[in-house]
């Protein structure tokens, strides 16, 4: 017969494994690719795992408050399109008459404008009409993919204004094998081979990335706002007796879901000059999982931003590491797949603890 002391030393490795497994395979992952494969940790190479897990990211930060609050949001991916078509048609439509300073802010602001109607949509229709928010969220899947798909006119619309690419592919810096560093843009006046050695760190989306992601874990971890997210999805009828506004509560994290999938549409658009209403539906399940990955329970009541961050860099490291090394692309869903079921055998492990 096994000793309470026995049994609880086993519940302590079982928590503190469900804590620290994503970090210690994310190092594992990052050892593994970066013996097997060659240039995975250049300087060029890790600028584009970040670059590429910025749209991820945005769109896995909602989805984190969503699934922490008991909710699942299957909407994003096709909002994150909707907002990218719709974005990109007033930047054509302004470009030529506006400053491109303004241009950028009023994308940004048509993008977030963009992204409250689906939120709104999803919160009120859960909450008012007591709707499971996977038939909710599956209804505004085919409603902003029908309209992106209407808005486009079936084919992606490209935006033939050189400034637009420039903002989502520059850096915050670039450092000349000189030493000189210069902000914002490339240094001019240099041949093509002297511009193959500059480097250049931070890009555009991975800045907005990151200072969102500060944002957001400020948002659940210092605020009544995330603390009210917390009790929702731990029981929300204690929440509801403890005064919390659960229906107002509830539509606002749909909102804050929906308009950072919207941001993540404005920047494929400045990314890649263009905008697509399929923009986003790839990366739907990827961004589920990142949250499932970092730690979030599917159940609800727990999750954590960092959580999250990390479960996207693992998610980004597998595909490019396994590009890396020339494996079939199609190797990716079978990998992360696999993740994501450890990730849950690991949760439901730390629940039996």
């Amino acid at each position: 017969m096994v000793s309470v002391k026995t049994r609880n030393r086993r519940e302590l490795s079982w928590k503190d494994l469900s804590k620290a497994w994503s970090w210690i395979f994310l190092c594992v992952l990052f050892l593994f690719f970066s013996i097997s494969g060659n240039g995975f940790l250049s300087i060029t190479n890790i600028q584009n795992i970040f670059a590429d897990m910025s749209f991820m990211l945005l769109m896995a930060l909602g989805q984190t408050f969503v699934i922490i609050l008991g909710g699942l949001d299957i909407s994003v991916g096709y909002t994150t399109g909707m907002a990218s078509v719709i974005v990109a048609q007033i930047i054509i439509a302004l470009a030529p008459r506006l400053p491109l300073p303004l241009v950028v802010v009023i994308a940004f602001l048509v993008g977030l404008a963009v992204g409250v109607l689906p939120g709104l949509l999803n919160g009120v229709l859960i909450t008012r009409l007591s709707v499971p928010p996977f038939i909710v969220t599956l209804g505004m899947y085919g409603i902003a993919r029908g309209a992106g798909f209407i808005i486009e006119n079936g084919l992606p619309i490209s935006i033939p204004l050189q400034d637009i690419g420039r903002i989502g592919n520059n850096n915050l810096l670039y450092i000349q094998p000189t030493g000189a560093i210069t902000f914002f843009q490339p240094p001019q006046g240099l041949t093509a081979v002297q511009m193959s050695n500059v480097v250049g760190l931070f890009t555009m989306p991975l800045i907005l990335s990151l200072l969102l992601v500060l944002f957001c874990h400020w948002l659940l971890t210092r605020t009544r706002f995330g603390q009210h997210t917390y009790a929702i999805g731990g029981n929300k009828e204690a929440a509801r007796r403890a005064g919390i506004p659960v229906a107002r509560h509830t539509v606002l994290v749909y909102i804050l879901s929906s308009c950072l999938a919207a941001t993540a549409g404005v920047l494929y658009v400045f990314r890649f000059s263009s905008g697509a209403a399929e923009a986003g539906d790839p990366l739907l399940i990827d961004s589920i999982a990142a949250v499932a990955i970092g730690g979030a329970s599917l159940f609800g009541g727990e999750g954590t931003i960092i959580g999250t961050l990390i479960g996207t860099l693992i998610i980004s490291v597998i595909q490019n590491g396994l590009i890396i090394l020339g494996i079939d692309p199609f190797w990716q869903f079978i990998a992360v797949g696999v993740v994501i079921i450890i990730a849950v055998f690991v949760d439901r492990m730390r629940t039996r603890a």
